[in-house]
């Protein structure tokens, strides 16, 4: 009995894992996406800065 049940939950994180695996290939941006967002955060920030300094 103890080895069905150490099966079933083997096969059970086994399927956790690869559900897991499938829904982060599925819903990641994309590297692009990820640089440009990046690049905007990045410059808008130092905008910020220059404008505190000037004023």
């Amino acid at each position: 009995m103890g080895k069905l049940w150490k099966k079933l939950l083997f096969i059970i994180l086994i399927v956790a894992c690869l559900f897991n695996i499938v829904s982060k290939l599925v819903m990641r941006n994309s590297l692009q996406t990820e640089l440009q967002s990046t690049l905007d955060y990045f410059f808008n920030k130092q905008n910020t800065v220059e404008n505190t300094e000037n004023n």
